[in-house]
């Protein structure tokens, strides 16, 4: 390792890599060594287009790590949202649940941002801060009592004394380490793209549940030029049989917009593809332990689940607060980072809300995606019975702001390590 100082190399440089490693340098300084690979860095961040809801405690995070004020101008509050459940062909669509006001005074539960501006200002604050970012990718590693060797595609193997896999879903990293994955695929995929249409969304979220699964439309931030036909933007995430994705996307422009109308619906007026709608597989998955010898796991690398509540990137945000506050803690009481106590420290900070937040997601999927008269009754009832319970609202709101009935990491509270 680089003298004295230790070494983290971070594997994977999305959110939840490059937020990792900003705080820990934003904490440590030059007290530590952080460097994230990925052969990604080499592309220019703001392609990505996709758009995620941040809820309130993944960007009280980023503010505390100096990064919201950059994105803020550019992100959307959710202000409002609305539930519906019915079937394609149903000519009325009645909104059984409303969510509306703040988690607190003037902060919503969550804003709507583009993956790419985030990952941007991400990657703009580490290099400021003195992180390492390196386009290449890691290979290999052997893990050893002191250190671990850490193989990379660009040069020779280098010590660190923690390795951590932010590689995604499909993780080589975690594989390598021989930690087994439990999976199962949803048949069902995620339809995403970018909206205009003629219309204020006012900041408005809907969820329409369908029997083939969740359409959602999501608020975003757009500055219209003079005379813009179409000048306001929403996203959506739209679930779908996967056998029967290929077919909706083989049709022509006309032929799939009347099929995105039906489910849009008509109350934003005129609406337009901005982007080029994408398909996504949509799957369970959640490693059996998310730490090895000088190994962790971060974000999709560790769990994947399904978007309904829309949670997925903030979960693996809130694995960065609690893997950095772990890290920072021993470090500073002059601890190995990488020592066994302090991985089973931070397994032990995020198995149970995985747990939970995984068994939440797959329940609703199966709940609302099938069109079983009794069970969709009972659905409907609850929903209803929700919506006239204002207490009862205000948890689900703070559940899905992140703030609900738990102290939490330091960050997730916006404060600093």
């Amino acid at each position: 390792m680089s003298g004295t100082v230790p070494r983290i190399v971070i594997a994977g440089g999305g959110l939840a890599g490059l937020s990792l490693a900003l705080a820990l340098k934003r904490a440590l300084a030059e007290g530590i060594d952080v460097a994230v690979y990925d052969p990604a860095l080499k592309r220019d961040p703001h392609g990505d287009k996709r758009a995620y809801a941040i809820a309130a405690a993944a960007r009280r995070m980023l503010q505390s790590l100096g990064v919201w004020g950059e994105v803020e101008p550019k992100a959307q509050p959710i202000l409002d949202m609305i539930v519906t459940d019915s079937r394609l062909q149903d000519a009325v669509r009645p909104v059984f649940l409303t969510f509306a006001g703040d988690v607190t005074e003037g902060e919503p539960f969550a804003h709507m941002l583009a993956a790419g501006e985030l990952t941007a200002t991400l990657m703009e604050a580490c290099k400021a801060t003195g992180v390492t970012l390196r386009p290449e990718g890691v290979t290999g590693f052997k893990p050893g009592p002191a250190a671990i060797a850490v193989t990379t595609s660009g040069g020779a193997p280098l010590e660190a004394a923690l390795l951590v896999a932010a590689d995604g879903a499909r993780s080589r990293l975690r594989e390598l380490a021989g930690i087994s994955w439990i999976f199962w695929p949803y048949k069902q995929s995620g339809i995403v793209a970018t909206i205009a249409h003629e219309r204020d969304h006012e900041g408005r979220a809907v969820e329409h549940f369908l029997p083939s699964g969740p359409f959602a439309i999501l608020p975003l931030k757009h500055e219209a030029t003079p005379g813009e036909a179409l000048p306001y933007r929403s996203s959506i995430v739209w679930t779908e049989r996967s056998d029967a994705v290929p077919d909706l996307l083989s049709l022509d422009g006309e032929d799939l917009l009347q099929e995105l109308e039906r489910r849009f619906g008509l109350q934003l007026g005129r609406i337009a593809f901005d982007t080029k709608p994408q398909a996504f597989p949509l799957a369970f998955g959640v490693a059996r332990t998310f730490v090895a010898d000088r190994l962790a796991l971060l974000g999709d690398a560790a769990h994947l689940i399904h978007p309904i509540a829309g949670q997925g990137l903030n979960l693996g945000l809130h694995d960065v607060a609690a893997l950095a506050e772990t890290i920072v803690d021993a470090m500073r009481i002059g601890l190995d980072p990488g020592s066994a106590d302090v991985l089973d420290g931070y397994e032990r900070a995020r198995r149970t809300e995985v747990t939970a937040m995984g068994a939440m997601t797959d329940g609703l999927n199966k709940l609302f995606s099938n069109d079983f008269l009794p069970v969709r009754l009972m659905r409907d009832l609850g929903l209803g019975l929700v919506d006239r319970m204002p207490g009862l609202k205000r948890f689900f709101i703070r559940e899905a702001a992140g703030l609900a009935g738990r102290e939490g990491p330091r960050l997730l509270r916006g404060e600093t390590l």
